[in-house]
């Protein structure tokens, strides 16, 4: 077997293992993840914005 496949594989297995016994947290996690990925998405924009100013 692959070992990319056997890391995919524990990795989903890990991933369903803590949703299922600490949905809170995960869904803690989660949203953290999200509002960085946002928080920076905004700061890239911005940049933009400030550099192509006219």
């Amino acid at each position: 077997m692959n070992v990319k496949k056997v890391l995919i594989l524990t990795g989903a297995a890990l991933l369903v293992f803590f949703l299922v016994t600490q949905p809170v947290q995960s869904a803690g996690i989660v949203n953290s993840l999200i509002t960085t990925l946002r928080e920076g998405a905004e700061a890239v924009i911005t940049f933009m914005r400030t550099v192509f100013q006219v």
